[in-house]
């Protein structure tokens, strides 16, 4: 498999699985007394998932149009955004206190004691990051390899061998033929 296309897929696994954490379930609270249980996804506990894997995807993008140089910039700075999703898959874990804040139902005035519990939103958040990771480190690794965007349009050089084609057909042109037949 081709190293572009390696990262394109590593980048767009990463959206899915980003985008999948911002929707399931990141923080059940459970207040006690016969309350209802209240589920947090992780959109509402924290955007950053999506908002990395957005600009992940927008960076992979614009890594098909920059030359080498730029392509390895945009692979640090793809990779830097796989961190930062390790980052928050790791480390964002909300208090009762922000989330009362969310749910006044939860607040320490309503209830005596809240129970939380983690959802697997962050392991897919945690998941996503590592694949943003590793599709930065292979564009980092492998940009001088990248096809450049502008390839598939050049014309390959003349040979001295061959006949110069385009003087042949204006001469037999000007001779009154038909160069086309």
């Amino acid at each position: 498999m081709r190293p572009q296309r390696l990262a394109d897929l590593l980048t767009l696994g990463a959206l899915a699985l980003l985008a999948l954490s911002a929707y399931l379930t990141w923080v059940t609270a459970d207040p006690g007394s016969g309350r209802p249980v209240v589920d947090f996804n992780g959109y509402s506990v924290t955007r950053a998932p999506v908002t990395l894997a957005l600009a992940g995807l927008v960076a992979v993008v614009v890594t098909k149009l920059a030359g080498t140089a730029l392509r390895r910039i945009l692979g640090v700075l793809i990779a830097v955004l796989g961190a930062a999703a390790i980052g928050v898959g790791l480390q964002v874990r909300p208090g009762t206190t922000e989330l009362s804040r969310l749910r006044p139902e939860l607040s320490q005035v309503v209830t005596d004691n809240v129970v939380l519990s983690t959802g697997p939103a962050p392991w897919l958040a945690l998941a996503g990051g590592v694949a943003l990771l590793l599709a930065g480190l292979v564009a980092v690794l492998t940009a001088h390899r990248w096809k450049r965007p502008t390839d598939r349009y050049e014309r390959a050089p003349a040979t001295s061998k061959q006949p110069d084609q385009g003087a042949d057909q204006w001469k037999a042109i000007d001779a009154g033929q038909d160069p086309t037949l």
